[in-house]
């Protein structure tokens, strides 16, 4: 017979903030309660922090649960290091808007760069026709 491994309890101490990084460009910080062999999350105190330039705000998401394929990074969280960030935090509605701004900003460039590749006689695959989940 074969002695189990003693599972690792560092993983899951509960006073450890985790980032977790998904497959669709979101972040998520909370606390990891649990986690199985295919990757699959459940973060305790949950916030969706959102990014713009030197901006960012956290939105109260609670327990969730992350299917294992949506993850794409997860990491533990220097609490020293976090409270030295460079980074102003915003309300909920500023960051939000912040965001819509930078993705229509971002969405008439690509219309721009697409209608010139197309009268150049060029065309490119949009990126959620290559997703294949």
């Amino acid at each position: 017979l074969v002695p189990m491994a003693e599972p690792r309890t560092s993983v899951l101490c509960p006073t450890e903030k985790h980032l977790v990084l998904l497959r669709d460009g979101r972040t998520l910080i909370g606390y990891l309660r649990s986690i199985d062999q295919f990757a699959n999350l459940v973060l305790h105190q949950t916030v969706e922090r959102i990014h713009v330039g030197k901006k960012y705000g956290d939105i109260p998401r609670g327990i969730f649960v992350v299917r294992g394929e949506n993850v794409v990074l997860l990491g533990e969280i220097d609490l020293e290091k976090e409270s030295d960030t460079p980074l102003q935090q915003v309300s909920i509605e500023e960051i939000l808007e912040e965001q819509r701004v930078e993705q229509q900003a971002k969405q008439e460039s690509e219309k721009l760069k697409m209608q010139a590749l197309k009268e150049r006689g060029l065309s490119v695959p949009r990126a959620d026709t290559l997703d294949e989940y």
